[in-house]
Order: structure tokens, then C-alpha cells, then sequence
């Protein structure tokens, strides 16, 4: 009985499990944050606009009815079924950008070197997504002040780097 639970254990396995679990939990719950983040600012705005959920409603319609409706977006009715899939796809989006960046703040904390490296990236990564929202997403970018759609992901980043800092206070960036 002993020699079948020795051999389903191996040293370090499961050390190895739970770091990368807890890696992966601390990149979904930061991405939960920015997510939030975004959803709270663009809430706050709709709502100042007189039009509460305007924004997923936008972005739903977008994504999973072909944008139809968009070309007068002011007379987009709010579709609770919109607001739902495009929070749902939103958090997702958030959750694994989190989980590749705790990823990356893991290998950077092992190799200081690599987080300068990192950072750009990220910069990269925020250019890219304003190009990208500039070349493909039409439709949502003029129902949307892009503005807002820029300031809310600076929102969103800065929360997760708040989030990240905290957890990682001895993180070390060189050149």
C-alpha cells in the first residue's frame, strides 16, 4: 500500500503545481480588477450621458449581431442579453491578459533582466490594441468617444499594476 502512494507522489511536482496555480489565480483576480475597472468607468460615463449599459450594449451588438444597429447607435435600445455576453467576454479577455501578465511577472522576478523587457511589451501591447481598435472596430469607435475607450484601459492598467505591485514589492527592473 505504501509503494502506490510513494509512486504517485514525485518531490517538487506538486510545489510546482501550486506555484503555477497561484500564479494563474493572482493573473485572473488582477484581471478581474481591470475588468472592473473598465466596467465602473464606462458605467459612470454612460450614465453621466443619460444612457446606463450604452457601452456593452455597443460592444454586444458588435461582437454577436454583426454591429447592426450601430450605423445610428443613439437609437441603440439597451439589450440586457448584449450587456450580459459582452461583460462575460470582457472578463475573460481581462482574465487572461492577468493570467499572461502574473505569468511574465513570475519570469521577470526570476530574471530581472527580462522585466524591462516586459514593461515595453506592455506598452507594445496597449499601442497595439489602440491600433487595432482604430483599424477594425469602426462601428464601436464611433458609437464610442475612443477617449474614453483609451482612458478606460489607462484605468484598467494602473489598477492591475497597483494589484501586481503590491504582490510583488521586491520585483527589481533592469536594464
Amino acid at each position: 500500500m505504501t509503494g502506490q502512494s510513494e509512486s504517485l507522489s514525485h518531490p517538487g511536482l506538486g510545489t510546482k503545481t501550486q506555484d503555477l496555480t497561484k500564479i494563474y489565480q493572482e493573473g485572473i483576480i488582477a484581471g478581474m480588477l481591470g475588468a472592473a475597472t473598465v466596467a465602473v468607468w464606462h458605467l459612470i460615463l454612460d450614465t453621466i450621458n443619460g444612457h446606463p449599459l450604452f457601452t456593452p450594449t455597443v460592444i454586444g451588438t458588435a461582437l454577436f449581431r454583426g454591429g447592426q444597429g450601430l450605423d445610428a447607435p443613439q437609437t441603440l435600445a439597451v439589450s440586457f442579453e448584449m450587456v450580459v455576453v459582452a461583460t462575460w467576454v470582457h472578463f475573460l479577455v481581462f482574465a487572461i491578459i492577468g493570467g499572461a501578465a502574473s505569468r511574465l511577472l513570475a519570469v521577470a522576478e526570476e530574471r530581472p533582466n527580462v522585466a524591462f523587457g516586459i514593461i515595453l511589451l506592455f506598452v507594445i501591447f496597449e499601442f497595439g490594441f489602440l491600433v487595432a481598435a482604430v483599424a477594425v472596430a469602426q462601428p464601436i469607435l464611433h458609437a464610442l468617444a475612443w477617449p474614453a475607450v483609451l482612458v478606460g484601459n489607462i484605468l484598467a492598467a494602473l489598477a492591475m499594476t497597483v494589484y501586481f505591485w503590491r504582490r510583488h514589492p521586491h520585483l527589481t527592473i533592469e536594464p
